[in-house]
């Protein structure tokens, strides 16, 4: 087998070969030196034909026939009885087709390509109050960093400034720069696009978000669709037509031309051009709207899922909690400034959600002194010369010596407040739906998934307070990962199964999945591991449309075979009945193959429906 870079130099390079055969022969054909005009027509074929008798014989030792095959006896036969002119046109359309196939590749990865050519190389390592510049394979977790303006992020983190401005539209498709504050994951490959900022690695390079791009890259390039294997299948039918017919051919009219003439306009395929370029293209497409395909075979299962099951936290929901309401005995904003400003201090999920509920009203926050923490129970301090404390109700009633009431709602968790002593409110905070989800359960259907299950561990009252409104026709709670496979294994049977997921506990269901489907961003390293696709950007719109490139993907693969191969027979026919001279019919072939090429290459501008949600930034 030819070495990859070696492969590309041949495909770039054989044309010329045919090329110059052609032009040198017609010249001397036209001077008068048919002898020389014969053997330049041939010397230009003999190159074509050498390099595809090694690529046969290097495919049959992998058990694989394809379409080849008639190329070589084309060329062969018309050396044979004399039919140098379209011997040479077949070199020249073979090799030519060849080299257009590698180009119409080439450009349908090049959307990947691009991202993983401006993979970070470098980072600014803090160490003290020195600066280093170091390669990223050096970066422990735990260093702390310096992304300048312009810079690439160089490994998975969180920031430890205020705020960052970062362009993350080579990760997720967002177009606008977004906003990210201090304790927000800031993904490697993404750009800063303001002030310089600091920030802590979380990974290593090797184990960062663009080092996982690079990887499911790969695989997605060496993939096959099932279509495209089915294409392999029927190139061997075809390769039995086409050799019959130009036996029946060559019989009837007893003229071997005729057989000649049938074998060129066969040659190569539509069959094997057009598909894996428009799987290829929309695999592309995919990756540009922040949804990462394990390989072309994903993304042509994701048009076929008709059941949708989906986890609740971290997927359907926002899967962080956030200030859901506040009760309070003194003015409600005041008694979120002065418990917002203490938990400025915690490291709590529920201290940070408040601190962003104040900020988000424009609460200016003070520091707080003389802060005490009793990690799981609450937190206490002065602010601005008050004593407050706040955290979980049995904690503020033993400080405050008595007890507390409050009416519980499903889905909430409450926390208390103190005030110099006394009883100052009630805050609760929940887990709340993405944005627009509904309208994108509603978009599921639109898209063929007929059957939408929500599957969660969470409580039964939770998940039917989550799931109001929305069009599930079936909503489990109280699961383990067990009872989520064994719901995955019943709903495969009937249709196929697409499960979306991001904590640990999803693993098992989305590798039983038909489909499974991770959120990258916040998700876990198991559930990335064992999911065929990944989500880049938190917007279950984009799995919508996901699923209609892939349905496109089909259309177009689809429209190119079928266009094809009908005017291939059509010609092969015409040739057969002695209408088509070989020259004219390669010629023909050729204006064929370059159509379902340009046409497979529709795969990348296909535009899905608009984002049915708006972002979530």
């Amino acid at each position: 087998m030819l070495p990859n870079e070696t492969l590309r130099m041949v495909r770039t390079l054989l044309p010329f070969a045919p090329v110059l055969g052609l032009v040198i022969g017609l010249a001397a054909y036209l001077g008068g030196f048919f002898w020389l005009s014969r053997s330049m027509l041939v010397v230009g074929t003999l190159p074509v034909l050498g390099v595809l008798v090694l690529q046969i014989v290097d495919s049959l030792r992998k058990g694989e026939v394809g379409l080849d095959v008639i190329a070589m006896i084309s060329m062969a036969g018309a050396l044979t009885f004399g039919e140098y002119t379209a011997a040479g046109v077949v070199a020249l359309m073979y090799s030519g087709g060849q080299y257009l196939e590698h180009a119409a590749e080439g450009r349908a990865r090049r959307e990947m390509t691009a991202l993983l050519a401006r993979a970070p190389q470098k980072a600014t390592r803090r160490i003290g109050e020195r600066l280093e510049e170091v390669p990223i394979e050096l970066i422990a977790v735990g260093d702390s960093l310096i992304v300048r303006r312009g810079d690439l992020v160089p490994v998975d983190g969180k920031i430890d400034d205020e705020i960052a401005t970062l362009d993350e539209s080579a990760l997720t498709g967002e177009p606008l720069p977004v906003a990210r504050r201090r304790g927000e994951v800031v993904l490697s490959g993404v750009a800063n696009a303001g002030d310089l900022f600091r920030m802590t690695a979380t990974a290593r390079a090797a184990d960062s978000t663009y080092a996982g791009i690079l990887r499911l890259v790969e695989i997605a390039q060496l993939s096959k669709a099932p279509m495209t294997r089915m294409a392999d299948r029927f190139a061997l039918a075809f390769l039995a037509v086409t050799i019959g017919l130009a036996s029946l051919a060559w019989l009837l009219s007893g003229d071997p031309v005729r057989a000649v003439a049938v074998l060129v306009i066969a040659t190569p395929c539509p069959l094997i051009l057009a598909v894996p370029i428009a799987w290829t293209a929309g695999v592309s497409r995919t990756a540009r709207i922040g949804l990462l395909v394990k390989g072309a075979r994903v993304l042509e299962g994701l048009g076929s899922v008709r059941t949708l099951i989906i986890d609740k936290t971290g997927t359907l929901t926002e899967g962080t909690p956030a200030l859901h309401d506040i009760d309070a005995l003194i003015p409600e904003n005041e008694l979120l400034r002065l418990s917002a400003s203490l938990d400025q201090a915690s490291n709590h999920v529920a201290a940070k959600a408040l601190v962003q509920a104040a900020r988000a009203r424009n609460i200016d926050l003070i520091q707080p002194t003389n802060v005490l923490e009793r990690p799981g129970e609450g937190v206490a301090g002065n602010v601005g010369g008050r004593d407050v404390a706040i955290g979980g109700i049995a904690y503020i009633a033993g400080k405050l010596g008595t007890s507390i009431t409050h009416a519980d709602r499903p889905g909430t968790i409450a926390a208390a407040v103190a005030l110099d002593g006394k009883f100052g409110g009630i805050l609760l905070f929940s887990d709340r739906l993405r944005e627009g989800s509904a309208e994108v359960m509603k978009a599921f259907k639109r898209v063929g998934v007929n059957r939408l299950i929500l599957a969660t561990g969470d409580r039964r009252d939770v998940a039917r307070m989550i799931s109001q409104g929305l069009p599930f026709d079936e909503v489990r709670a109280d699961l383990s990962p067990a009872q989520k496979i064994e719901i995955v294994n019943t709903e495969k049977r009937k249709l196929p199964v697409l499960m979306i997921g991001d904590g640990v506990n999803d693993a098992p269901a989305l590798a039983a999945a038909d489909i499974g489907l991770a959120m990258g961003v916040h998700g876990s390293a198991a559930a990335t591991e064992a999911a065929d696709a990944i989500l880049l950007v938190e917007r279950l719109d984009r799995v919508v449309q996901g699923i209609e490139i892939s349905n496109r993907c089909r259309q177009i693969a689809m429209q190119s075979i079928v266009a094809g191969i009908g005017l291939s027979i059509c010609g092969m026919i015409a040739a057969a009945l002695g209408f088509l001279a070989p020259v004219e019919g390669a010629v023909l072939q050729e204006v064929i193959d370059v159509a379902v090429i340009l046409n497979a290459l529709r795969a990348l501008a296909i535009r899905p429906t608009p984002d049915p949600q708006p972002s979530a930034h």
